[in-house]
């Protein structure tokens, strides 16, 4: 049951964030694909492939390893620290953001870039005044070490 929500909550996140908004972009303004595959457009695509795969792994991870999904509104049962999540603490943010800035490189997009810009800093905002505070509520001790191993953004190597 916890990999069907979690699967309904990443096709709509995905949906919204990572397709229809940067669809309504482009068609703003006026970026087409681009006629011919150049080397910008294959690290956009790769980018986006790579950033996809991460925020994938995470929801995957959510649902088997948390029982839960990553919406606020039906959170992991357990706290979730292996498979991406012991790199670093936010990965799945960091797969969608890599995704928006794939799409930018792969468009050559001065607006998809904004917003991933803006994406990334509502984002931060939010794991700060938000998700950071509710997981020490509801995980205590356990999200506090955690934090004190992990780093929030930059991926770490120690396990």
């Amino acid at each position: 049951m916890a990999l069907l929500r979690a699967a309904v909550y990443a096709a709509l996140f995905i949906g919204f964030v990572l397709v229809f908004v940067p669809y309504r972009l482009l068609e703003w303004s006026g970026l087409t694909r681009p006629e011919r595959l150049g080397p910008g457009q294959i690290l956009g695509a790769l980018m986006v492939l790579a950033g996809g795969a991460l925020a994938l792994w995470c929801v995957l991870a959510f649902a088997f390893m948390g029982r839960g999904t990553p919406a606020p509104f039906d959170p992991p049962r357990r706290l979730v620290v292996r498979g991406p999540y012991r790199f670093a603490r936010n990965p799945m943010y960091i797969g969608a953001g890599l995704a928006l800035l794939g799409a930018a490189v792969f468009y050559w997009s001065l607006p998809l870039f904004g917003y991933a810009v803006a994406f990334g800093i509502i984002t931060d905002l939010f794991v700060l005044f938000y998700e950071e505070p509710t997981l020490k509520r509801i995980f205590g001790s356990e999200y506090e070490e955690y934090q004190s191993r992990v780093n929030r953004w930059i991926p770490n190597r120690r396990l």
